[in-house]
């Protein structure tokens, strides 16, 4: 294991531990994060900056997709699609509704878009959780923001902490029952 890797489990753990003793709840056990194919692989967590409060509630739109979103389409930009809480990132759902355990042969294709370029390549770490409460599930999209699959180990609303380039947001998304 690498120092990084080390260090970064050593954060979360610390981090789960502060959590748990400030919640005054118990945190439900949740499931370990899987690989996923394409763009995105597993990563180790990363601590960032607290995610929002509240319950998970997923915002996604079928509209026009904000002018800094839509470099690549033409014509009608349409789509179903969401913006981070901070409206620093778009998740473009090319599959809508995205379906845990997927039965139909498609894939959950997610096209990230920063509204600043990232420049450095750096990549996208994303920490997803369950209701936003849940054991965290590490992705990573190679090259930061981009085309994307990712896959969550259960059905459910997400919470995806996403930290690219010196850039926090957050989007709640739902995955379907497969």
């Amino acid at each position: 294991m690498t120092r990084w890797n080390r260090a970064g489990w050593l954060v979360v753990a610390a981090a789960g531990l502060l959590a748990g003793c400030t919640t005054g709840e118990p945190e439900p056990a949740g499931p370990a994060g899987t690989p996923v194919s394409g763009a995105a692989t597993s990563g180790a967590p990363t601590a960032a900056a607290p995610s929002p409060s509240g319950p998970c509630t997923p915002k996604v739109v079928m509209q026009p997709l904000p002018d800094w979103a839509d470099a690549g389409f033409s014509g009608d930009t349409t789509i179903a699609h969401t913006l981070g809480a901070r409206g620093e990132i778009a998740a473009i759902l090319f599959a809508n509704p995205l379906t845990h355990d997927r039965k139909d042969g498609a894939n959950n294709k997610i096209l990230w878009v920063s509204r600043e370029p990232n420049s450095g390549g750096e990549p996208l770490r994303i920490i997803a959780r369950l209701d936003g409460r849940g054991q965290p599930v590490a992705k990573e999209v190679a090259g930061g923001p981009g085309p994307s699959i990712i896959d969550m180990p259960g059905p459910g609303c997400w919470r995806m902490e996403l930290t690219w380039a010196g850039h926090t947001d957050w989007v709640d998304l739902v995955y379907a029952a497969g």
